[in-house]
């Protein structure tokens, strides 16, 4: 490879440069040097204590408080230049409940609840049963998305916060269908750990929730939240937000299961006081299946018009 070239290699007197001597480095790359380093011990120098390690090796340093900015670059660009060459540039993004389960998973913990004859926990069991209808459409939601974008120019790729519930829902529904799917996970006290079902690739961990939040939205060409707690709620509100003041263009937001969204937010009540206009009951849109919400979306970027959707989708990436 050019880059391999010795910086200070020259052709043989009378004899031109090959193209790859024109392209070489002029000096070594800081990956060489962080090697050559590695291979190289001093004994005195080498004990933690030490200043001689190279600046952006050093653990140490980089996690000091006054290397925030530096570590806050980091994240915007790590996952930006990882998605740049894995051809990422439209997504979908999958909000939920971590705790929602998997249909078989909830309907055996049931039968474990009813076993122990405790009414308490019978309730619990059984409110998660019907639940778990949402990690089943979650997961043929992700299915849908990878399977229909395929006959795009550019793909749509699911995005999930990396954990359990919908997130591993969504994640396993592309995996399912030999898909890639994206994992944007977050360092948290109860250490989260990512979903077996992310594209290896694709799986990213965040110590900052801001950059982490810019991700979800960079390339994203839609919305899609499923019943959830705070963490949902702060995301749905946050993209409503920057929708409803024009910072960020329009698309689609589409929240599963009216009945559930209905008992939460009463949403007539915020038009009814002036909190909002009325017109912003219309930046949302309910569905109650996988295929009623890829028609909404459909419907929106034209996919039966491949040269517009491929348009639309392209304005997604970027900030």
């Amino acid at each position: 490879m050019p880059n391999d070239i010795a910086p200070n290699a020259l052709p043989p007197a009378g004899e031109p440069a090959r193209p790859a001597e024109l392209h070489a480095r002029n000096f070594p790359s800081a990956e060489q040097e962080a090697a050559a380093v590695e291979r190289t011990r001093h004994g005195r120098y080498d004990g933690p204590e030490s200043a001689y390690r190279l600046a952006f090796t050093d653990a140490d340093f980089l996690v000091r408080e006054e290397l925030r900015p530096v570590r806050m670059q980091l994240e915007l660009l790590k996952p930006e230049l990882v998605m740049a060459e894995q051809g990422v540039t439209a997504t979908i993004v999958m909000f939920g409940s971590a705790r929602i389960l998997p249909a078989d998973v909830a309907q055996q913990r049931l039968a474990a609840a009813q076993a122990t004859g405790d009414a308490d926990a019978v309730r619990r069991a059984e409110a998660a049963v019907g639940m778990s209808r949402y990690y089943e459409e979650a997961r043929r939601f992700a299915a849908l998305v990878t399977e229909r974008s395929r006959t795009l120019d550019e793909p749509i790729y699911v995005v999930t916060g990396g954990g359990p519930g919908i997130m591993e829902a969504g994640n396993r529904g592309a995996h399912e269908v030999q898909g890639k799917s994206i994992g944007l996970n977050i360092v948290l006290p109860h250490e989260q750990e990512p979903n077996p079902y992310i594209t290896p690739e694709l799986c990213f961990q965040f110590h900052y929730f801001a950059l982490r939040k810019m991700h979800f939205v960079m390339r994203s060409i839609a919305l899609v939240c499923f019943p959830g707690g705070f963490g949902t709620l702060d995301e749905l509100f946050e993209t409503l937000t920057l929708i409803q003041t024009g910072k960020s263009r329009r698309r689609p937001i589409v929240l599963f299961g009216r009945d559930f969204w209905d008992k939460l937010i009463d949403f007539q009540h915020l038009v009814d006081t002036g909190m909002i206009g009325p017109d912003d009951l219309g930046l949302f849109h309910f569905v109650e299946s996988a295929e009623e919400a890829w028609d909404h979306l459909a419907a929106f970027y034209g996919f039966d018009d491949p040269g517009l959707a491929d348009a639309d989708v392209r304005s997604a990436g970027s900030v």
